[in-house]
């Protein structure tokens, strides 16, 4: 259904620094970068995912967050823990979440500007 997303970040080298190790968790590498942004997606594939830098940029209310689908509960696992050793926030430990369904495995974090993610396998 999405071709990709794009985040406003205001401070670009912080959000590589976060964005590679997270995004290498969930087999994602950096596609492209320069002076303005940096793109995610699967290897020799197209970005999923930019940053781009905008000095006013914030991340939006209550409500939004961006799931990215993981190949195992070992992904997400690797996709909480490489965010918080990078200057994500928890929001909650990996684990079943099963009033979404019985077989959801998710975690969840904010990286370093506040944008809220989760990793889910199901």
């Amino acid at each position: 259904m999405l071709g990709h997303l794009s985040f406003g970040v205001t401070d670009l080298d912080r959000a590589i620094t976060f964005y590679d190790p997270v995004m290498a968790a969930l087999g994602h590498v950096r596609l492209w970068q320069n002076e303005r942004g940096a793109g995610y997606g699967p290897p020799g594939g197209n970005d999923r995912l930019a940053l781009f830098l905008r000095p006013g940029a914030h991340p939006p209310g209550e409500g939004f967050h961006l799931a990215f689908r993981a190949e195992s509960q070992a992904a997400v696992d690797a996709f909480h823990k490489a965010a918080l050793a990078h200057g994500g926030a928890d929001l909650g430990a990996p684990g079943l979440r099963p009033h979404y369904s019985p077989t959801y495995y998710a975690a969840f974090v904010t990286d370093p500007e506040g944008w809220k993610l989760e990793a889910v396998f199901q």
